[in-house]
């Protein structure tokens, strides 16, 4: 959440931002994105919080949790995102938001469940269809789908949207043109419940996109602590990728800043971290 500085970018308090998750679990990554904003001269949050869940009893337990953490009156729709989206404009398309933040299921084989190739939202349009047996592309091309003109949006999917072939990397190449991908930030492995895969965080900036010069990589995959049988990071690692990124700051062998032109000509798309950063061998940094 804080990748894309909610606090910062909003300059207009009498404005009030919109945030949505579209795979929002119990909200807990809608709360710590909306603990982000600013409030208004009252003392209220100038973002209304927007999540659509799949499993009804986990939408009631993000309302509740809405609730509890003094928000809510953020609206939590119930239902499979992808095939029945819930958030809708006044011309049958989808809403379009500020700001999203999502956590989605890694590599989705049920994602196309109930979707039509024609797709009515035109989510795939111009980029291609995700393949049938993984979601992740499906997931991302929502949140482009739902993000307005000026949207920003911080996703966690799984390494392989990075460098994997076929469709996802026709989908991939799509995206770079766009230059809507302004961020990647390789995380360590294990560090979520369910998958001890490596992940990343994409950073998504549609304002002024034809302007954006390059996509901004952190290599964060080995700055982490053990916490049980799991990974965690700890603040300090959160804090050193915040300061880096918000201030594009180089970093041999964690950090750099690379071209649309660099990855698409020399690397063909392919947005694989450890292509353009390695690692220097001090040692590891976990504990």
């Amino acid at each position: 959440a804080r990748l894309i500085r909610i606090g910062e970018i909003v300059n207009t308090p009498d404005k009030k931002w919109t945030l949505y998750d579209p795979a929002c679990g119990s909200g807990s990554l809608l709360i710590r994105a909306a603990d982000e904003a600013p409030t208004d001269d009252s003392g209220d949050s100038i973002v209304t919080i927007y999540g659509q869940e799949k499993d009804h009893s986990t939408a009631g337990l993000a309302q509740m949790n809405l609730i509890l953490h003094q928000k809510g009156t953020g609206e939590i729709k119930r239902g499979n995102t992808l095939s029945d989206p819930q958030l809708i404009d006044g011309y049958g398309q989808l809403k379009r938001f500020d700001f999203v933040v999502m956590n989605p299921p890694f590599s989705d084989k049920s994602w196309s469940d109930g979707v039509d190739s024609n797709d009515r939202f035109n989510r795939f349009a111009g980029f291609g269809m995700p393949p049938a047996k993984n979601g992740d592309y499906a997931w991302f091309l929502h949140v482009l789908a739902s993000l307005n003109d000026k949207g920003k949006a911080a996703i966690i999917l799984p390494h392989g949207i990075l460098f994997r072939g076929n469709s996802e990397e026709t989908i991939r190449k799509q995206i770079i043109d766009r230059k809507y991908i302004v961020g990647i930030v390789s995380l360590p492995a294990n560090l979520f419940y369910g998958t001890g895969i490596p992940a990343c965080i994409v950073v998504i900036d549609k304002e002024n996109a034809d302007k954006h010069e390059g996509i901004f990589m952190i290599d964060a995959s080995r700055d982490y602590m053990k916490d049980g049988n799991k990974n965690r990071l700890r603040e300090q690692d959160i804090e050193r990728i915040i300061r880096t990124f918000n201030n594009k700051e180089e970093i041999k062998g964690y950090s750099r800043m690379d071209t649309y032109e660099e990855i698409m000509e020399k690397n063909d798309g392919n947005l694989n971290v450890p292509r353009y950063i390695q690692p220097i061998d001090n040692g590891l940094t976990h504990n």
